[in-house]
């Protein structure tokens, strides 16, 4: 059998709600700061919900996308590629040449959704076909943003877009670290990105009964495992790393932000929305990734959750965890409780946190978790808090049943 390549975290770019570029996206989570708040770009008044995670901050030149390319791409292409190019520059990546050992691996839950809205009004308020852009279909396009990046960059390695609803970010990087695994490619750029605050996804979300409802507090809106959660937050942004095989890493000298040990995918097989209350295949793909890596569950010092703010999704994963860990408390805090839902992006930017939180040694927090959930009776990590952090897992879930788990670990040689 052919030995596994090591494969190595070794750049990473977060495009976020409350801070775009990695440091603003580490300090306002050291800050426990909320980039929920009601939605200004439609107008909410016929809405049952009216807040959401919005990105304030996003000048798409500052990262290499020119106004003519900006105006051709959906807002999720334009947050996938600004995280690619912060991912590149943080790796020290030079991709001058065009280069067949390196791909992109980009996936997205729902894709171009916004661009489509647009331009089915103009073609349902105008009753005139022309007024359709030429270019809806390239904007609406999931692989879009492989596009892009292969472009700008000249990667002529593999570019699929996984598409896995809240499980995407995650997928995309489980399946670029086996493609590295096995040898195939020296170095993917590979995440997840998400821009689906818009009006028709706000409707089917809100009918769904799945969002907060919280508009008078847009802030605490977003609970995980807090006993009086209500709902998830839509989010919007994009998270995307730069994986490579140890071996190519080490040659050119680059700085290691964290390996990549262990992961395994499974799905539920249960309902197309809602997660298997049992949650058997969770508690699975938690196992196969602790087995993957060689490793115990008491040897795991903290986990990134899921941790939607929804009733049915926090006490699926609580009872994974608590069964798979039982009387070893592990830490566990939600991103999600400042950036919202990401959908696609979400497991790759909570994946970038986890290799930062290995690097500065800081479990990042949950916010607003005050009232206790009897059924939800975990370790929830509220303040930012210092630990010996070797190894840290990620956990991703998303409709359809599609569960992946990733385990992190510090590089130490």
């Amino acid at each position: 059998m052919m030995e596994r390549k090591r494969v190595v975290v070794t750049g990473a770019g977060a495009i976020t709600p409350i801070g775009c570029g990695n440091d603003k996206f580490w300090d306002a989570l050291m800050e426990g700061r909320s980039g929920v708040d009601l939605v200004t770009r439609f107008d909410t008044s016929d809405f049952k919900t009216k807040i959401g995670a919005e990105i304030r901050d996003f000048d798409p030149q500052e990262y290499g996308i020119t106004p003519k390319d900006a105006k051709r791409m959906d807002l999720f292409t334009q947050y996938g590629v600004a995280a690619a190019s912060l991912a590149i520059e943080d790796a020290g990546l030079e991709l001058a040449e065009y280069n067949d050992r390196v791909g992109t691996m980009i996936g997205t839950g729902i894709g171009g959704l916004m661009t489509l809205e647009e331009e089915k009004k103009k073609l349902v308020e105008s009753k005139n076909p022309s007024r359709v852009s030429p270019f809806l279909i390239p904007m609406m396009m999931p692989n879009a943003i492989n596009a892009y990046v292969s472009i700008m960059y000249k990667l002529t390695g593999t570019s699929p877009c996984p598409a896995n609803a809240c499980a995407t970010g995650s997928y995309a990087l489980i399946y670029a670290s086996k493609d590295i695994a096995l040898g195939d490619f020296d170095v993917i750029i590979s995440g997840g990105s998400e821009a689906i605050l818009t009006e028709i996804a706000a409707s089917s979300f809100a009918n769904m009964k799945a969002l907060s409802r919280n508009n008078e507090n847009p802030k605490g809106a977003c609970r995980p495992f807090d006993k009086d959660r209500n709902g998830f937050v839509i989010g919007e942004g994009a998270g995307v790393m730069v994986l490579e095989s140890l071996e190519h890493a080490l040659k050119r000298g680059a700085k290691i932000r964290a390996e990549m040990v262990g992961y395994a995918t499974n799905t539920d097989a249960y309902h197309i929305t809602a997660p298997d209350p049992g949650a058997r295949l969770v508690k699975k793909a938690i196992r196969d990734s602790l087995t993957m890596a060689g490793l115990e569950p008491r040897d795991v010092d903290y986990i990134n959750a899921h941790g939607t703010s929804t009733k049915l999704n926090d006490r699926a994963e609580a009872m994974a965890i608590l069964e798979v860990f039982g009387d070893y408390k592990v830490p566990v805090s939600s991103t999600k409780s400042m950036i919202g839902h990401l959908i696609g992006a979400a497991g790759s930017t909570e994946a970038i946190a986890c290799a930062m939180a290995i690097e500065k040694q800081i479990i990042p927090p949950s916010i607003n978790y005050e009232t206790p959930d009897p059924e939800v009776d975990l370790n929830v990590i509220t303040e930012p808090t210092p630990a010996s952090l070797n190894v840290v897992m990620n956990n991703s879930f998303g409709f359809g049943g599609h569960n992946a788990v990733m385990i992190l670990k510090k590089y130490t040689g």
